[in-house]
């Protein structure tokens, strides 16, 4: 054989070896899935801009979501909620705020309204999410997980779920519990102690 006659052999072999080590090596993607616990596995648009954010870049933290409002009796949490991020999140804790409108109609206005109020008013910093459904058949994906896995669905603004860094544990906590409260920062400092 001559050389220009094994070049097409030593092609399809290259290829073929190619192809045999891309199916047995496995790609980055569904392991960095597979790290995310599915409590997590959700993609919602940021408050500010709208821009798509993956709830797994917050996998391996303690996670407490919120279901705020602008123009309610509890809004002032929005203060305690940024104290106890503040406090906490060198530590691994994350809050995730939702504005919603489904309670009393008070989250009247655009996701820029609700940004601008949060940051001006309470100077809030933890990651913020667009407006959305927080109960019922319109709730969004991570609200209808939650509900699932505590048998509660929020009753009223500023209800909290604690979810742990593996997200096998979900607590869940009315709209009096305060975000300083004893209850909740004793379960948050057990979460935030255990290590998945």
């Amino acid at each position: 054989m001559t050389r220009s006659s094994l070049l097409p052999l030593a092609c399809t072999f290259a290829l073929t070896m190619a192809a045999a080590l891309s199916h047995a090596t496995p790609s980055p993607a569904p392991a960095a899935a597979a790290a995310c616990p599915p409590i997590l596995q959700h993609t919602f648009p940021r408050l500010q801009d709208e821009a798509p954010q993956n709830l797994c870049q917050y996998a391996g933290q303690v996670v407490l979501v919120v279901n705020t409002a602008s123009y309610c009796g509890f809004t002032q949490q929005y203060k305690e909620l940024e104290e106890l991020y503040r406090r906490y999140r060198d530590r691994g804790l994350v809050v995730l705020g939702f504005p919603s409108n489904d309670f009393g109609q008070q989250e009247p206005g655009t996701n820029q309204q609700i940004a601008e109020f949060c940051e001006n008013t309470f100077g809030v910093q933890f990651p913020m999410f667009a407006k959305s459904h927080v109960r019922g058949p319109q709730a969004n994906a991570l609200f209808r997980q939650l509900a699932e896995r505590t048998g509660t669905t929020p009753k009223w603004n500023f209800y909290k779920y604690l979810i742990s860094r593996d997200g096998r544990t979900v607590l869940a906590y009315g709209s009096l519990t305060a975000p300083d409260s004893a209850a909740l920062r004793r379960d948050l400092e057990r979460l935030l102690a255990a290590r998945p």
